[in-house]
């Protein structure tokens, strides 16, 4: 076949009239999930000038080709490099190769399998004094008393920053209102952070992270050499922002499923492996981070749809993961899925896929673990709803009622 006539086989993206960043979307995402799986393999949203992938096979492809979708332009809508939008680009998930590369096999090697393995132990402690509270309590908000408080106090031991609450889930808010276009929810969020901001930046410099952290680890690295001068308060920058908001979600999910369905809480207190799928199933059903984005290097195709380059390309986790050519029945909670862990992109694929996702799992395999030990059962008192966040799914309200084993 000659390149002319291959050129000719391909076609423009369908156009889709959506804006995902509506508060109609955000509220209830999953008409639009569908319609942009329906659309084709991509299409263009014309509110935003920018393409979409709502398919799984297209999301692995954009997800792990950085020569064709590179993330220098920054994995939120707008594109960091022009004046008008520029930050500070993350330099674990806004570079690519190979400066990447150098960055990640540091930040690899400081989590070390002993390094892990102290952080499950300490995690596992935590877990069971909170299980306590709750059981005392009966009854309580499975997200800030649950959730929030679990992560927000074993989080930060591992990664060595202080994350008071109020605080913390105000820059979380920020960066993730950020990351989508600057419309209501972008401008409260930046507003309700400013008093913050100053606190965050000291938060993760040299002089105020906990000793024997990772935080301190990647300081060291930088002091002998082997990360650029600026690079560690950068990188612990990242695990702070993507570490916290984004496994409160999942254990979050994961509880409301399990709550929604007592054989399935059943089957966790008969099986202690399955919390780990709970976990697993929980980021499946609603993906912590709802999009991504990468940009066009050049003028390419996509499965037969031709794509201009230099163009922002969304991966838009939460219809991606609910593909139903990838999962029988993909709207339905269920810990018994095979392959969960390495089929679903919650937590991204390839050389940017999430380097924190150990700690995730570990954090939320030691609370359910404890839950699933020592509660009976775990229900609903009322139903949940959920924020309203440009690049999230998250839970705000989560109304629990646990009983004794």
């Amino acid at each position: 076949m000659t390149a002319t006539a291959e050129t000719a086989e391909l076609r423009d993206a369908p156009v889709l009239d959506i804006d995902p960043y509506s508060m109609e979307v955000l509220r209830d995402p999953y008409p639009f999930q569908e319609a942009l799986r329906e659309a084709g393999p991509v299409a263009f949203l014309e509110p935003h000038g920018v393409y979409a992938v709502g398919r799984h096979a297209e999301a692995k492809t954009v997800l792990a080709d950085y020569s064709r979708f590179t993330n220098s332009g920054g994995i939120g809508i707008q594109d960091v490099r022009q004046p008008g939008d520029f930050r500070i680009p993350s330099r674990l998930l806004e570079v690519d190769p190979p400066d990447h590369t150098r960055v990640r096999a540091v930040v690899t090697r400081v989590l070390s399998p002993l390094v892990i393995r102290r952080w499950k132990e300490g995690f596992a402690e935590k877990a069971d004094a909170l299980v306590t509270k709750l059981i005392e309590t009966g009854e309580f908000d499975g997200v800030q008393d649950c959730a929030e408080a679990f992560i927000l106090e074993a989080f930060p031991a591992a990664v060595g920053v202080r994350l008071p609450r109020v605080e913390t889930l105000a820059i979380g808010e920020m960066r993730f209102n950020q990351s989508g276009p600057k419309n209501e929810l972008y401008h409260a969020a930046m507003a309700n952070a400013q008093p913050y901001l100053a606190w965050f930046e000291e938060s993760v410099q040299r002089d105020a992270v906990l000793p024997g952290s990772i935080a301190d680890l990647l300081f060291q690295a930088e002091e002998a050499g082997e990360l650029e001068e600026g690079v560690a308060s950068n990188v612990v920058r990242s695990f702070v922002g993507g570490g916290t908001d984004s496994t409160i979600s999942g254990v979050g999910s994961a509880l409301h499923g399990l709550a929604r369905d007592p054989a399935q809480w059943d089957k966790v207190r008969a099986e202690p492996a399955k919390v780990k799928a709970a976990f697993e199933e929980g980021i499946r059903h609603e993906s912590p981070f709802q999009v991504t984005y990468r940009t066009t290097t050049g003028a390419t195709n996509l499965s037969g749809i031709r794509l201009k380059g230099d163009t922002k390309i969304g991966v838009f986790l939460g219809a991606v993961n609910r593909d139903p050519r990838q999962w029988a029945d993909p709207d339905r909670f269920d810990i018994d899925r095979p392959q969960l862990a390495g089929a679903h992109l919650a937590m991204g694929t390839g050389v940017h896929a999430c380097i924190g996702q150990m700690i995730a799992r570990g954090e939320s395999e030691a609370l359910l673990a404890a839950m699933a030990r020592r509660i009976k059962s775990v229900t609903l008192t009322a139903p949940a709803t959920y924020r309203t966040i440009n690049q999230m799914r998250m839970l705000d309200k989560l109304p629990l009622r646990v009983v004794s084993a």
